[in-house]
């Protein structure tokens, strides 16, 4: 019995050293030491013994079993070895090789030009400053110097949420809530939507951004006005732009002028884009109305200011030279991705 013992510890180690999968591994152990097994069927015979061999025996099967234990728990350790080598070796990825090349988003033209303008008027020392959408009729028109009754309100196309309340027609009810807070010396712009009742087409939109200016302190003139103009034109187009004002009319301004660019397409001949003029209007701007600064309880004797508005869209379109202010909208990845 001694010697079967033995042969099953020699048969069950070359059977371990010859398997190359688990599947093999878990049929030896099944053969060698299962409930049916080689080594089992061998202690079954163990009552035939003296009571001298039956110690004997019994300890040689536990040892025997104790080997074939730790050869097969050693083998299963080596395959899985093996097992992850050949898999690292296959699946080998070559990380000098150039990756698929994933298209990446770009900045929107308009806040490309918007963040340009914000960084000309703070290095001229003005402030960034937001209002509300949502507007009540004071603030957007008669804080603005423009009652009830005044024909301008005509030309607004205003949406009403309410008799008193609106969607803003533009960025100015904030210079009144900025001179509420704030008293002089002001120095601000302030960037935002408005919304007017347009019919959408290649210049008109019912949702498009102004940008609204404001400074107001003692001394403060036209010529202050038109250099802080003059100086944000020719950083945004370039120091060849030439400009020129024209009179004009705003409620909330007095005097009031409309600033042109010569057209950068015929140099002030005359085309399609500036319609034969030979000039592109860029904005509106003037002396802040004694008024306005009334309304906010500022005295219009000891201080002065100017203002200024201009669309953003309008602004972006010479920039670039577009033609249809639709395609800021449309969200053509061919079209955005030009910028």
């Amino acid at each position: 019995m001694k010697q079967a013992i033995e042969n099953i510890r020699n048969l069950a180690h070359e059977a371990l050293e010859s398997s190359q999968s688990l599947k093999e591994i878990d049929e030896i152990r099944v053969r060698f030491l299962g409930k049916k097994g080689e080594l089992t069927n061998i202690l079954k015979q163990m009552g035939s013994l003296s009571a001298e061999e039956r110690p004997v025996i019994g300890q040689l099967a536990n040892e025997i079993r104790a080997k074939i234990e730790t050869e097969i728990t050693s083998r299963i350790s080596q395959l899985k070895e093996q097992e992850l080598e050949r898999r690292l070796r296959e699946e080998r990825l070559d990380v000098t090789l150039p990756s698929t090349r994933h298209p990446l988003g770009k900045q929107h033209p308009i806040n490309q030009v918007l963040d340009e303008v914000k960084d000309i008027f703070l290095g001229m020392g003005f402030s960034i400053t937001e209002g509300p959408e949502v507007e009540t009729d004071y603030y957007n028109f008669e804080a603005l110097n423009l009652p009830k009754d005044h024909p301008a309100r005509d030309t607004q196309d205003t949406f009403y949420i309410s008799d008193n309340i609106l969607l803003r027609t533009q960025t100015s009810p904030v210079q009144i809530r900025v001179m509420e807070r704030q008293k002089p010396p002001v120095r601000v712009i302030v960037p935002g939507r408005v919304f007017r009742s347009d019919a959408v087409d290649a210049t008109h939109s019912p949702i498009f951004h102004q940008i609204e200016g404001l400074v107001v302190d003692k001394g403060v003139t036209m010529a202050d006005l038109k250099g802080t103009l003059e100086i944000f034109v020719k950083e945004l187009y370039g120091p060849e732009t030439v400009v020129r004002f024209r009179p004009h009319h705003f409620p909330f301004t007095e005097p009031s002028a409309e600033m042109d660019i010569m057209c950068f397409e015929c140099q002030g001949k005359g085309c399609s884009l500036c319609k034969g003029e030979g000039w592109i209007e860029i904005l509106g701007c003037g002396m802040v109305h004694p008024k306005v600064l009334q309304n906010v309880g500022i005295d219009p004797d000891e201080y002065s200011g100017f203002a200024f508005g201009m669309g953003l869209e309008r602004i972006v379109m010479r920039r670039y030279n577009i033609k249809d202010l639709r395609l800021f909208y449309e969200n053509d990845v061919r079209f955005l991705g030009q910028f």
